[in-house]
């Protein structure tokens, strides 16, 4: 690691809220609790709607459905950065040395550039409107499902490392 990136690790895991979880296992259990719930906001949300963008669940509204699912799952998200920061600021140094833990954050990463992408899509925008769900969309919500459920694995396959 270089001196910079070392240097702001230490100094993360010395800031006074990441003391304080390695202090408290009450704290840190309440903060793993929260992101885990957060976690089950998004994948609560991506999945029924994965699931009906692939083809299934057809008599279920999209229009319907996928309003209120992206922003259920776009409060997940938020929140589960929030918590897995402050998780991550507990270990930074062993959590970056972690593969598990950096396959977890690039195909986080890969799921919120998918979702990000496709929303900008016309296919996207007809889709909801009530319109045909193009291949396109089909082949990207696949594609969410795959990574989200990976990204569940690989946090936690942390643990095992």
């Amino acid at each position: 690691m270089s001196g910079f990136f070392s240097e702001a690790l230490q100094a993360l895991a010395a800031w006074p809220g990441a003391a304080l979880l390695r202090r408290s296992s009450l704290a840190y259990l309440l903060l793993n609790a929260a992101h885990i719930a957060s976690i089950g906001l998004i994948v609560g949300a991506i999945v029924p709607l994965d699931l009906r963008l692939v083809g299934l669940f057809r008599r279920h509204p999209l229009p319907v459905l996928a309003s209120f699912l992206t922003r259920i799952a776009a409060v997940g998200i938020v929140l589960t950065v929030l918590t897995g920061v402050l998780l991550f600021s507990v270990r930074p140094a062993e959590y970056v040395a972690n593969p598990a833990f950096l396959t977890k954050l690039g195909l986080v990463a890969i799921g919120v550039a998918n979702a990000l992408l496709l929303r900008r899509r016309n296919s996207w925008q007809a889709a909801t409107a009530g319109g045909p769900v193009h291949p396109g969309v089909r082949a990207a919500a696949a594609l969410s499902l795959v990574t989200w459920m990976g990204a569940i694995v690989a946090g936690r396959w942390i643990g095992f490392l």
